[in-house]
């Protein structure tokens, strides 16, 4: 059979991935699945099934707080993956600070990253932000700092790609958040990226706007 309509293609995606889960014994908790679903929909990676860490109630939190609410990105890359149509719906504004000028301007006056200085600022401008981390893990180490310090964020979506840092910050931020009762969905190890960190970030406005059905968004 062909599929040529996107709903299409990918409901039958959804299909073959519960199938594939259902063959490895993978039982996804129905509360998890829209989000875990959504980033092995974008990598076909089953890797993601087991690789994610979820505080209590994080996708319910994560995904009320996209009603009005903000989502700020750590790349313009994740930025611009975010479902623009969902977003709109729900009245969620998207924002990506690391590569503003002023930014850059500011990090290199102070001797910092722009990270920091990224971190710093969304958290001033938007304290109650769903904070999506896809790329830098000197990012998601400031935001766990910030939240040491009693920063309270909606979400924190943990999850850099790379070898330096990157599961450390993911072991500390999950860490942090747990024991300051910020919510967080991280996946731990290696992988991750923009795209996943889009991933998820549509994943919750889907399940706010009710358009988890493709063709809801067609």
């Amino acid at each position: 059979m062909t599929w040529t309509k996107p709903a299409e293609i990918e409901r039958e995606s959804m299909r073959i991935i519960d199938r594939e889960l259902a063959e490895r014994g993978i039982v996804l908790p129905p509360e998890l699945a829209p989000v875990v679903k959504r980033v092995i929909h974008t990598t076909a990676d089953f890797d993601y099934a087991k690789a994610f860490c979820f505080t209590e109630n994080a996708v319910r939190v994560g995904a009320d707080a996209l009603r009005g609410g903000v989502i700020v990105t750590d790349t313009n890359m994740a930025r611009s993956g975010v479902n623009r149509r969902a977003a709109e719906q729900l009245g969620c504004e998207a924002y990506c600070y690391m590569s503003e000028e002023s930014v850059a301007a500011e990090a290199k006056e102070r001797g910092v990253t722009r990270a920091v200085v990224s971190v710093e600022r969304a958290l001033a401008e938007h304290p109650n932000a769903v904070f999506a981390i896809g790329n830098a893990p000197t990012a998601l180490l400031e935001l766990a700092e910030q939240i040491d310090r009693g920063a309270q964020p909606a979400l924190v979506i943990g999850v850099p790609v790379g070898f330096v840092n990157v599961t450390e910050s993911k072991e500390r931020a999950f860490a942090v958040c747990e024991r300051r009762g910020v919510p967080a969905i991280v996946a731990m190890g290696r992988k991750g990226g923009s795209n996943v960190a889009a991933a998820i970030c549509n994943a919750l406005l889907y399940l706010a706007a009710g358009m988890l059905e493709p063709e809801k968004r067609s």
